[in-house]
């Protein structure tokens, strides 16, 4: 019943070439940025140059006054508004345009249009803007207890909320022979996509439509976005999502910039662009990661943890985005801290802090980069607290194999997997004890080395319930997929999932090459138009290949019995004789290709069988798992680095990946997701960084200030697969484009703690730079001057 019975090379599990990569690498690619259209003007923003003000008066320049526009001008808008169901979630109305007060450098104040872009930003140059200052709040430690300072005047204090969780902690912490204390810290970074926001809008007439091409990896909930704000029927807006140069969870959400531009194209009915440049990006969208972790774990005198105290801070920014509201990253700290490991006492509290900085957004890993950091050091300090490895440790405490499924203290509900395994195969492949001995025997260049582990699991697919749990304004469900045998005997597939980099062109083909045995060069994919497509609410959470993918696998499915139904009657031979089998309808003595059954139904009707399904070669299903609580991923990461003493320079070395993402649809693709996953999580570990002064500007707002890996910082990845089926998807897929960003700043910094341990130095905030090193050192030796 499947191409795969036939020894298919195209199917699930072939590492097939990207059908995409053809245009991108011949420079064919169509982006925002490359679309022109007659009569087109360019918007640029004036953007607070204060963190914290009223704004006083705000002046157009003279002669100008139509082409220059503030939220005055804005009639008929709505406010974003990010509402919750969490309990004590406070609502943040998010203005286009900011009217009586800024709340961060960069806000939008005003824009100008002009036909380029450098005449806009000359119009910007003539208006008059007073802002009178405010206290500014930078720290969220601050923040939360200063409430003579509000981010939002309306609120009593500036909390978006507070989750907290108890499941038998004291029972379990009572008694314990070890107990180890730490604080551990995220630095605030940018997600630097390669293609910032872009967006074109204007009025087509035809259709009588608002036409919105944006880079946006959700089409169908901007669409939802755009048309509440703007008061329109959803019916009255198309959006289309091209070509994406990258999203990692920064283009989920409704921009003030998109609001703005359509409302242009609305009023004027004319076409309207706006591209983010890289400061603008910098500067305005430097909004993830920044969590503070103090923890208290608790075990016996083996290592084995029994109970783990936590209170996590959160700096949220000015605003909640739409539709992953602020209380998406708090709900997931609260929820993943406890990791893949088995233990039952738990009691965490996460405040969520606005601060005059830009709303925080989801980005790839969504707080599971943070959680993993502290949990995987919290390990590392019960090891030695116990004097042991800390892989023996960490393999102790994970949930082993035949505990599956297992549902953890926080109730999730680990599907399948051998957490363990991935362990001790990346013990092996680092090659463990010959670091060790290296290690005793030193560096002739007077460097010191240490190995490093890190274990995670990825929530992944999660759907209706887990997203509920959260509060969120718009909750994923089903996802659909159209499937179309076209004349001539080709397949079309369209999802309504959007594709920025992760090769859905061709792991959806495959999919469909998996049950239908058509060649995937013949199997056309539409994504990413709201016109086109079937609704989905997009591409996040690594879960296009679960929801969109297992939707296509039922489409392709659904279509068979048609198929043979036909084949049969051309045949001329019982329909229960008939059977179908790598892309033919097999009778007992002929067999009719594809290509035939869809002629009869598009070139001669008269050849039809007179009770032909009136379905016809097509159909739309929806899809989710048999359990929507999300099929979970894994793996763990070893590194070895070097550390030089004297510069603060940190060297990887060798650095392992050991991953299951259930059955691998494309190897190829997959090990693509986990480098380029990897590569951004190194960033997250060394390099990058969006600090703020006390006045709450921004101190990384170019190249030269924000730091990312390139070529010759990232090293050598090799990759590892297990390959656990999961029991409630189709296919036995699991998502894993987050995965390979959330361990790296675990592993790494437990390897150089673990070089740097005998002069007592251990580094615990992201990035670890080399001021930051040397600085610990510094104050090692300050502590204890005979040992450095």
């Amino acid at each position: 019943m499947t191409a795969a019975d036939g020894g298919s090379k195209q199917g699930i599990g072939a590492s097939v070439q990207r059908k995409e990569d053809a245009r991108f690498l011949h420079g064919r690619g169509n982006y925002v940025t490359d679309m022109i259209l007659p009569g087109q003007r360019e918007v640029a923003f004036l953007r607070s140059p204060v963190a914290h003000g009223r704004i006083v008066r705000i002046v157009k320049p003279a002669g100008k006054e139509n082409v220059v526009f503030t939220r005055a001008d804005l009639t008929g808008l709505k406010p974003v508004i990010a509402e919750s169901s969490l309990p004590g979630y406070r609502l943040s109305e998010h203005p286009p345009l900011a009217g009586d007060k800024v709340r961060f450098v960069g806000e939008p104040v005003a824009f100008a249009i002009a036909p380029t872009r450098a005449e806009a930003e000359d119009l910007l140059e003539g208006i008059e803007l007073e802002i009178e200052d405010l206290p500014a709040l930078v720290d969220a430690h601050e923040a939360r207890a200063d409430t003579s300072v509000r981010v939002h005047e309306d609120w009593p204090d500036n909390l978006y909320l507070t989750l907290s969780v108890d499941s038998e902690f004291e029972a379990r912490a009572r008694g314990a022979a070890v107990a180890v204390e730490r604080e551990v810290t995220l630095s605030r970074q940018a997600m630097v996509p390669m293609e910032g926001k872009a967006i074109l809008a204007y009025w087509e007439d035809r259709h009588d439509q608002l036409m919105v091409y944006a880079s946006t990896q959700v089409p169908h909930v901007l669409r939802i976005g755009l048309a509440q704000t703007l008061g329109l029927g959803e019916e009255k807006v198309r959006v289309v999502s091209p070509d994406v140069g990258g999203g990692f969870g920064y283009k989920v959400i409704v921009f003030p910039e998109d609001v703005c531009v359509t409302w242009l194209a609305r009023k004027f009915r004319r076409p309207f662009r706006y591209i983010e440049d890289r400061r603008e990006h910098l500067v305005a969208g430097a909004v993830a990661r920044q969590h503070h972790y103090k923890l208290k774990a608790y075990a016996d005198r083996t290592g084995r943890l029994l109970a783990l105290d936590a209170e996590v801070t959160i700096d949220g920014g000015a605003y909640s985005v739409w539709p992953f509201t602020i209380g998406l990253e708090p709900g997931q700290a609260l929820g993943n801290l406890p990791g893949p490991y088995d233990f039952r006492g738990y009691r965490c509290k996460v405040y969520c802090v606005a601060t005059n900085k830009p709303g925080f957004m989801p980005y790839r890993g969504v707080a599971r980069t943070g959680v993993c950091f502290a949990m995987e050091q919290m390990i590392d300090a019960i090891a030695h607290a116990v004097g042991r490895e800390p892989w023996e440790v960490r393999h102790d405490n994970l949930v082993p194999a035949e505990a599956m499924p297992y549902d953890n203290v926080t109730r999730k509900h680990f599907d399948s997997g051998d957490y363990r395994k991935s362990l001790l195969i990346a013990r092996d492949k680092i090659g463990f004890d010959g670091v060790r001995k290296r290690q005793a025997a030193g560096e002739p260049d007077g460097r010191l080395i240490g190995v490093g582990f890190a274990t995670y699991c990825e929530q992944s697919a999660h759907g209706s319930s887990v997203f509920s749990a959260w509060g969120l304004p718009l909750i994923p469900g089903y996802d659909q997929a159209t499937v179309r045998l076209v004349s001539g005997g080709g397949l079309e597939l369209r999802v309504g999932v959007h594709s920025h980099g992760q090769g859905m062109e061709t792991t959806m083909a495959q999919i469909a090459h998996q049950v239908l045995g058509i060649d995937i060069s013949r199997i056309q994919v539409v994504h990413g138009d709201t016109g086109l497509t079937p609704f989905s609410t997009g591409t996040y959470a690594s879960r296009s290949i679960v929801m969109s993918g297992g939707a296509v696998g039922r489409g392709c499915e659904t279509l068979i019995p048609r198929f043979v139904a036909i084949g049969a009657h051309l045949m001329q031979c019982a329909t229960s004789t008939a059977r179908f089998e790598n892309g033919r309808v097999v009778g007992p003595q002929a067999s009719v290709t594809l290509e035939e059954i869809a002629a009869a139904w598009y070139h001669r009707p008269d050849r039809l069988p007179p009770d032909v399904d009136l379905g016809g070669l097509e159909t739309t299903i929806a899809y989710k798992p048999e359990r929507d609580s999300g099929a979970f991923s894994y793996a763990s990461h070893a590194a070895v680095v070097a550390v030089d003493t004297a510069l603060g320079h940190v060297e990887i070395l060798d650095y392992v990946i050991a991953e299951d993402c259930g059955v691998l649809v494309n190897p190829m693709v997959v090990d693509g997701q986990t480098l380029g996953g990897a590569t951004q999580g190194l960033g997250t570990a060394l390099y990058e960084e969006s600090p703020y002064d006390a006045n709450g500007q921004p101190l990384a707002s170019t190249f030269a200030d924000y730091l990312l890996p390139g070529p010759t910082e990232v090293p050598t990845i090799r990759i590892f697969h297990l390959e656990t089926p999961s029991p409630y998807t189709k296919f036995g897929i699991k998502g894993m484009g987050e995965g390979g960003a959330i361990a790296p700043p675990a592993v790494i910094f437990n390897a150089v703690n673990d070089a740097l341990r005998k002069l007592g130095v251990e580094l615990t905030e992201t990035p670890l730079t080399p001021r930051r090193l040397l600085a610990a050192l510094e104050r090692a030796h300050a502590r204890h001057p005979v040992r450095a």
